[in-house]
């Protein structure tokens, strides 16, 4: 039931998102800058747990989960340090999801060389 709810809730942010493309003109650039920005305003609301415990990875890996765990950082972060936990704590929590995200694309563009179209 678990990988059920996983997949209709990152299914049913993939829809979202398939139809803003086709049905308006926000680049896809425009859209997953506001599902970042749609999962820190629910982190810092707290509304976004909700969704988390109930669909697990199918919250947690689209781009709204990463919008989630950055406002998660900078408020856990404002809790220990004050006010220096907000140019530091988004940085400290997503951190590991970073640095992969350089490491896999830095090795992407040495096993797969660009060209020109």
């Amino acid at each position: 039931m678990d990988y059920l709810k996983a997949f209709l809730v990152g299914g049913l942010f993939c829809l979202i998102g398939q139809i803003l493309i086709d049905r308006t003109k926000l680049t896809p650039a425009r859209i997953l800058v506001s599902y970042v920005v749609a999962g820190v305003i629910l982190g810092g609301l707290g509304l976004y747990q909700y969704v988390i415990d109930w669909a697990g990875a199918g919250a947690t890996v689209p781009l709204t989960g990463f919008g989630y765990l950055l406002a998660k950082g900078v408020r856990e972060a404002v809790e220990t340090q004050g006010l220096l936990g907000v140019l530091t704590g988004g940085l400290k929590a997503t951190a590991g999801g970073i640095t992969a995200a350089v490491f896999f694309a830095l090795l992407a563009a040495l096993i797969f060389p660009s060209r020109d179209k």
